[in-house]
């Protein structure tokens, strides 16, 4: 941002620019409404629990007002090293942020998961909260709906304020960005008004490759499932990636292979597919399969994978 513009911003009270954490249990629908604000994929979304595994920003920027989310792990209890990183993680960005959105699921009561959030983490941190009631979509039952936000409202001393949006549809999200601008200081923007996220290229085909592992092999290898890229770089207008992909038994290592290497080849080339839209060219993907046994119990391997604190 050049000199010219900054000055200009300093001298624009209104201009708004903070953190907003997006806090909820697994598969709620963080990602999804990331990408819809964003309008562009930046954050990978599957069916299954725990899918996004790091702190991923993404940034907003309209009408004198620029909102950094943070799209944190899924959270729950902690199993293990692995777990109490996702956790860690997620706490931290409470820490970063000017508000929290907390998303729930409108189509069921409040759980043990959201009583769990509630209690260790936004009681902890004194910073003001938005329920945000995700798959309004999904529930037409007004009378259900209404009894399921109560369970939610009544875990907090305070009256918080609900907003019941799809981040499917996008529905009711410019509602909900106009409640997050209430919350946040006057400020310059901290990003360029192209940017929208913080991920680089490399960070970025690490986890649609780990997303493609996810759709493809269901319930069978998520959360034994790591991915490095060892090289990534452009020569012309081809990009040429190769990546590791990191398993915690032998048997794994079998499912991504698959059948004489079918199901690593789908992987790839889904990967591969989904890269060239993004960068909009050519993209050369090579994959190899390693196992790492446990690497979710061992602090090194977290570390050597990418999963270390981030301040």
């Amino acid at each position: 941002m050049n000199k010219q513009n900054m000055t200009k911003l300093n001298n624009v009270t209104d201009y708004k620019c903070g953190y907003a954490a997006i806090l909820a249990r697994p598969n709620t629908g963080k990602s999804t409404l990331l990408n819809f604000i964003t309008g562009q994929k930046i954050a990978i979304t599957t069916p299954v629990a725990q899918t996004t595994r790091k702190q991923i920003k993404g940034i907003y920027t309209k009408d004198n007002c620029q909102i950094i989310f943070i799209d944190t792990p899924g959270v729950h209890k902690p199993l293990n090293k692995l777990g109490e990183f996702l956790t860690e993680q997620a706490i931290l960005a409470l820490d970063d942020s000017d508000v929290i959105v907390f998303m729930v699921d409108i189509t069921t009561k409040a759980g043990k998961g959201d009583i769990w959030i509630v209690e260790n983490c936004l009681k902890k941190i004194n910073k003001p909260v938005i329920i945000v009631a995700n798959k309004a979509d999904l529930i037409k039952d007004e009378i259900k709906k209404e009894e399921n936000i109560i369970s939610y409202k009544t875990l907090f001393e305070k009256n918080l304020p609900v907003i019941k949006i799809s981040a499917k549809t996008g529905k009711n999200v410019e509602n909900l960005i106009e409640e997050i601008k209430k919350y946040l200081p006057s400020g310059v923007p901290l990003y360029d008004e192209e940017t929208i996220t913080d991920q680089n290229m490399r960070m970025i085909a690490s986890e649609v490759i780990r997303e493609k592992i996810i759709l493809n092999t269901k319930e069978e290898i998520p959360h034994s499932v790591a991915v490095m890229v060892d090289e990534y770089k452009t020569e012309g207008n081809l990009d040429k990636i190769k990546a590791t992909i990191f398993v915690s038994a032998e048997s794994q290592k079998g499912i991504i292979i698959g059948s004489k290497g079918q199901m690593l080849k789908k992987i790839g080339t889904d990967s591969r597919i989904e890269l060239e839209e993004i960068i909009e060219g050519k993209v050369y993907l090579e994959l190899f399969v390693k196992v790492k046994k446990n690497w979710q119990k061992d602090k090194n391997a977290l570390k050597m994978l990418g999963y270390e604190e981030q301040r």
